[in-house]
């Protein structure tokens, strides 16, 4: 009986190998097929338009995505904790940018100081938000939760309009800003505010990954995110690791926010145009995966960059229609997303 069970086990085992080796060998395949479609864009436009314009366009398209991809963060850190996506996340990270200004203006300080204190304290509103709006409702009821983040998304916007108005308010950049504050490539210029903001983000996904890594609720998070199922029966508790990820996506979302609320303005909606982007770039990479989050940031700043500096007809002012159509392409063609992976069951 034992060596039955045995031989069973060790079968089921190497049925789930293949396909996780399968899985691996069409998401390479993914991959290398949109790396192919970008190489050829990028040597049509060098060949259109010259290495200068599409170094420009280049380096806009990686900061954007960037930016793009920490917004996705904070909706991938809810969905792998909840299965669910957090509509008002948006708003969330507006109410977020809102915050730093208003201690910007209250106790003048160093503007990256400000952005901290707005993310400590977005952090615990996550935090509470969960506790009280969302933990009510049955988890396995997914509309219900959805629904509450939806109602969350008008209601912050309508919050932002009553307190701060709809007038358009500067924020300050945490990094130099001026005209000669760049630096020159083949005659395209990188901003100082521009690098910065990369290696600002970049550190943030690493504080991320070393806190997802190396911490217990970091751990738990990462249990809760495989199999809640299995989490409860190790005595993990959901509800507080769930409240932890809301914490955090709320604290990753408004970082992203003040970082780029310098390059436009801050007003009630400011946000909704990114939330799309974030979106695209969550599809794209995977909603369960958090590397995929950010590598699918990447690729949509950079094909939103290239499509409408690029193609005719198509202006920066289509740039949405660009971020939603890669949205349909991806969960028609690929629903997993590059970097994702689908559920597996064993039965």
């Amino acid at each position: 009986m034992g060596t039955v069970l045995s031989q069973a086990v060790s079968g089921g085992q190497a049925d789930l190998d293949v396909v996780a080796a399968r899985r691996r060998r069409a998401r390479l395949r993914a991959v290398l097929v949109v790396i192919v479609l970008l190489a050829a864009f990028s040597v049509w436009a060098v060949i259109d338009g010259g290495a200068q314009l599409y170094l420009q366009r280049f380096f806009d398209g990686i900061t954007n995505g960037l930016l793009y991809g920490l917004a996705a963060l904070s909706l991938v850190i809810v969905f792998k904790a909840t299965g669910i996506i957090n509509f008002a996340q948006g708003p969330m990270a507006m109410l977020g940018c809102y915050l730093a200004l208003t201690v910007l203006e209250l106790w003048p300080m160093p503007v990256l100081l400000a952005i901290v204190i707005a993310m400590v304290v977005s952090g615990l509103g996550g935090a509470v938000l969960e506790r009280v709006l969302i933990r009510p409702f049955d988890p396995d009821n997914h509309m219900a939760i959805i629904i509450v983040t939806l109602a969350l998304f008008l209601g912050f916007n309508a919050l932002a309009a009553l307190v701060w108005g709809f007038r358009p308010l500067s924020f300050p950049s945490p990094f130099p800003q001026g005209t000669a504050d760049a630096i020159e490539i083949a005659g395209a210029r990188l901003s100082y505010q521009a690098i910065g903001t990369a290696l600002l983000v970049v550190g943030a996904v690493v504080v991320l990954e070393l806190v997802l890594n190396r911490t217990r609720l970091g751990l738990s998070f990462r249990c809760v995110a495989n199999d809640v199922a299995n989490s409860r029966l190790l005595g993990i508790d959901i509800g507080r690791t769930v409240q932890f990820s809301w914490a955090l996506a709320a604290a990753v979302g408004t970082l992203g926010a003040c970082l780029i609320a310098p390059s436009t303005y801050v007003d009630p909606g400011f946000m909704n145009k990114i939330l799309v982007y974030a979106f695209a770039a969550a599809t794209l990479g995977g909603l369960d995966s958090i590397r995929g989050a950010l590598a699918g940031g990447l690729l949509t700043g950079l094909s939103v960059s290239l499509v409408t500096g690029y193609l005719p007809g198509v202006g920066s002012e289509l740039g949405l229609v660009v971020g939603f159509a890669m949205i349909i392409a991806v969960l028609q063609f690929k629903p997993a997303g590059l970097f994702g992976n689908r559920a597996m069951e064993r039965v």
